[in-house]
């Protein structure tokens, strides 16, 4: 959510941004929040001048009753009355015009950085700096779920009969894998200095409504029935949630956590091959990073959070790049974004296995997270999210990557530790 003076004072920008989006049929939604700003401002007016008016009639009614006056008084009161049945229809309008208004606000976009590429769908995002050259392999590479079912890795039959399907078991060395890369992560994160969490797993709906725009939460979000309650699809959303209704010292900022989750979310995806198996799945586990700190802070964290996770894959020897989200191609409440995507020997392509965002202080707004700025003031806090790692995505790029022709897959060397010393996944006879 935008600040309301930004519209008031510079409708022009706000719409020429929405444009930019590709969303112009949102255009009528910054004059519509104009004029109902101007209405509910009139009100308040009306209402402060009515408030004064009783408040000298009460005195006035004191004095006309002393000195005797009861037609005075009279009048006095009825004029009171009067302008408290107006008061209690201002206030009841003004409700109903700040409900009306808040929603209008949600659907306005954030304003974009200037260094966004415009271009109306992913198609169009672009290509960022490359992170280790990515050879080609002596073999053909298989489906990824021929990889894993060739290490005895994974049981979908069973998922299917217990939980339907965007669901999985996985077994043996690869569900060590899974846990390994994810205490790898958390360590990695811990390293860099950032407090590990494990957030709730379920948020309620003020806090679902607040940490991302309604279409999102209509396309992800799992409701628990008859409770007011959300399945999380992110541990960005409940950890963001903490800091709801709050005013942060300054001098406790930047806020920089990285938690633990699982992730639940409805959508399975597109058909289609590359959409079979692990890459689209109703539940997987994350390790994300979590920054809260000043404007003039949160460019800084960007550049440092996708950097971050480019860091960990390369550790990891897989080669990945960053790919800049386009205009058309950001969530409302999103600054700038971008992913980081891992290359595919078996699709010669690159894919996306984690995506980093600067909200500035749209998500703040929403949730009334601030902070005591040295002036005295309380300001709004800038957020931003990243993937440190999600690994049913990684282990796809991981198993690929690390393919031997024998079968084998090879574990790098800072996973070891996690593995007990291994240094292979062999296949099963």
């Amino acid at each position: 959510m935008i600040d309301i003076n930004l519209i008031r004072e510079n409708p022009d920008l706000v719409k020429e941004n929405i444009k930019k989006k590709f969303q112009d049929k949102k255009l009528p939604v910054v004059d519509e929040v104009i004029e109902l700003d101007k209405k509910k401002r009139e009100l308040q007016q009306e209402g402060d001048a009515l408030r004064a008016r009783r408040n000298s009639l009460a005195k006035q009614i004191g004095v006309f009753m002393r000195e005797g006056k009861k037609d005075e008084a009279e009048k006095a009161k009825a004029q009171s009355k009067a302008d408290n049945e107006r008061i209690a229809k201002i206030e009841s309008e003004t409700a109903e015009i700040e409900q009306k208004l808040k929603a209008d606000m949600m659907i306005i976009p954030n304003i974009i950085a200037a260094d966004v590429p415009l271009g109306k769908d992913d198609s169009q995002n672009v290509e960022g700096k490359k992170y280790l050259d990515h050879a080609e392999k002596p073999f053909e590479v298989p489906y990824h779920l021929d990889i894993l079912e060739s290490l005895n890795g994974i049981d979908l039959d069973s998922a299917r009969r217990t939980s339907g399907n965007g669901f999985y078991y996985l077994t043996g060395d690869i569900a060590r894998l899974h846990s390994a890369v994810l205490s790898y992560a958390r360590d990695f994160m811990i390293d860099k200095g950032f407090t590990y969490c494990i957030p709730p797993y379920m948020i309620r709906s003020d806090v679902v409504s607040g940490v991302m725009s309604f279409e999102e939460m209509d396309g992800m979000m799992y409701k628990i029935e008859g409770e007011d309650l959300y399945l999380i699809g992110t541990s960005e959303h409940s950890m963001i949630g903490r800091f709801m209704n709050t005013i942060l010292p300054e001098n406790s900022l930047p806020q920089t956590l990285t938690s633990y989750s699982p992730c639940f979310r409805k959508e399975k995806g597109a058909h289609g091959i590359e959409e079979r198996g692990i890459y689209r799945i109703h539940q997987f586990e994350k390790q994300e990073m979590i920054v809260l700190c000043k404007p003039e802070e949160s460019d800084y964290w960007y550049e440092k959070l996708w950097n971050y996770t480019v860091e960990l894959f390369v550790s990891m020897e897989i080669p990945v790049r960053q790919l800049i989200c386009c205009s058309g191609d950001l969530a409302d409440l999103k600054y700038k974004s971008c992913d980081i995507e891992a290359w595919s020997p078996r699709q010669k392509k690159y894919f996306e296995v984690g995506s980093c965002s600067n909200l500035t202080d749209a998500q703040a707004r929403r949730l009334g997270i601030r902070y005591k700025a040295e002036s005295g003031k309380n300001e709004f806090v800038h957020t931003l999210n990243n993937t440190v790692v999600a690994p049913p995505r990684m282990l796809i790029a991981f198993l690929e990557n690390h393919l031997q022709k024998d079968g084998s897959v090879y574990i790098p060397p800072v996973l070891r530790p996690y593995m007990g010393g291994k240094d292979k996944i062999l296949p099963k006879k």
